[in-house]
């Protein structure tokens, strides 16, 4: 009988968080420092001001590690997509957070074996939706393709395309999500359920994830982001 694996406590996965941070922010000790001393700093001011010194001070004190927390977990998540920025598999890995009104798969549609290339589709209310790995030059071939299936599928549908990278023009995995919330509604849920299956059904054969992307284990840690 193999024992359970120790469930890790919430300072054990914040201190995690700190140490994913503090790779891509060597100065982090230094901000979270500056956030406590400055907003501690403020309410000192403000009870000055107010002649209410003691009870400012105090509400500093308990205010000022909230804030430098909060800094903590935003600088945890950005530390997080920017050391997942060009692994193959990365873009897979935010679109799995996709809670609901959308359809999609975690595997990609398209991929180039050779370059890592990749593309995913989603559907949802603003129609289908391309994400993009890979150069713009290079993709461009793999978007065309999906967009022939799809006006073949549901022609009526918009077409949308997000490419994902650090390239002029791209958008960086951490604004993934921010620019599908930006695509006007064109579809009802019904629509988005019809148009999904008959892309499904023309999908029958999946394509194998090329060797060496796993999208789950892209998933940045959502627990130590938050701290908890």
């Amino acid at each position: 009988m193999t024992d359970k694996p120790k469930k890790r406590r919430w300072y054990q996965l914040l201190g995690d968080g700190y140490k994913i941070a503090k790779k891509t922010y060597p100065a982090l000790p230094w901000i979270l420092l500056g956030t406590f001393v400055a907003v501690l700093a403020l309410f000192i001011i403000i009870g000055l001001v107010l002649h209410s010194k003691i009870l400012w001070t105090i509400s500093g004190i308990i205010i000022a590690p909230m804030i430098a927390m909060i800094v903590l977990t935003r600088l945890i998540e950005r530390a997080s997509y920017k050391q997942m920025e060009g692994i193959p598999g990365a873009a897979g890995a935010i679109i799995s957070r996709i809670k609901r009104g959308w359809s999609y798969s975690e595997e990609p549609v398209r991929f180039n074996a050779r370059t890592q290339d990749l593309v995913y589709r989603l559907i949802g209310k603003p129609g289908i939706v391309l994400v993009t790995e890979g150069p713009s030059h290079r993709v461009s071939k793999l978007i065309a393709e999906e967009r022939k299936l799809a006006r073949r599928v549901a022609p009526n549908v918009p077409v949308n395309v997000i490419e994902s990278g650090t390239e002029e023009g791209q958008v960086p995995l951490a604004k993934i999500m921010k620019s599908l919330r930006k695509f006007p509604k064109k579809l009802t849920g019904p629509e988005v359920s019809v148009v999904a299956k008959r892309l499904d059904t023309v999908t029958a054969n999946k394509l194998p994830i090329p060797k060496g992307i796993d999208p789950q284990r892209m998933r940045p840690n959502r627990k130590a982001m938050r701290g908890r």
